[in-house]
Order: C-alpha cells, then structure tokens, then sequence
C-alpha cells in the first residue's frame, strides 16, 4: 500500500531520527528557508554535514529512521514524499 509521508522534523542540540520506527519512502528533506543557521545531518561516516537554509535534497527509498538531524532550537526540517 502507499502512503503519503509530509512531517515536519523541530531540531534539537542533539541528533534525532526523522522518523521513530522503520519508514522506507522515497522524499524531498528540505532546510526551511526561514532557519537560523545550518541544520546538520549526520553522514555515513559519522561526521557532522552542513545543510543551509533552503537547502533540499531527493533520496529514494531511504529508511528514514536511519537519518538522523540536529541544529539549533527554532530550526526544522519537511520530508515530503511517500511510500511508492
């Protein structure tokens, strides 16, 4: 079955999965253009990457309990896509 993914991820100081549980979709992860400052990702190798604000990306068929985000309190992040 598909279904739409749209969520709206709050940042903290600390990294946080996008999602709590298994979600295999493919999305659009977008820096809100409104943000302070850079969000950051968590890259495969451990190291801290840089997203600006209005910085978005398209990953295809993802688990995205397995991407994990942090920046300052205020900033998010939207994952818009779905299941299919």
């Amino acid at each position: 079955m598909n279904n739409v993914v749209m969520r709206k991820i709050n940042v903290t100081g600390s990294y946080q999965p996008l999602v709590t549980g298994t979600l295999v979709a493919s999305v659009t992860i977008s820096a809100l253009p409104t943000n302070s400052g850079p969000v950051y990702f968590r890259g495969d190798d451990g190291l801290d990457v840089p997203w600006l604000a209005g910085e978005w990306h398209e990953f295809k068929g993802v688990n995205l309990a397995e991407i994990r985000v942090k920046g300052a309190v205020g900033d998010a992040v939207t994952v818009v896509g779905g299941t299919w």
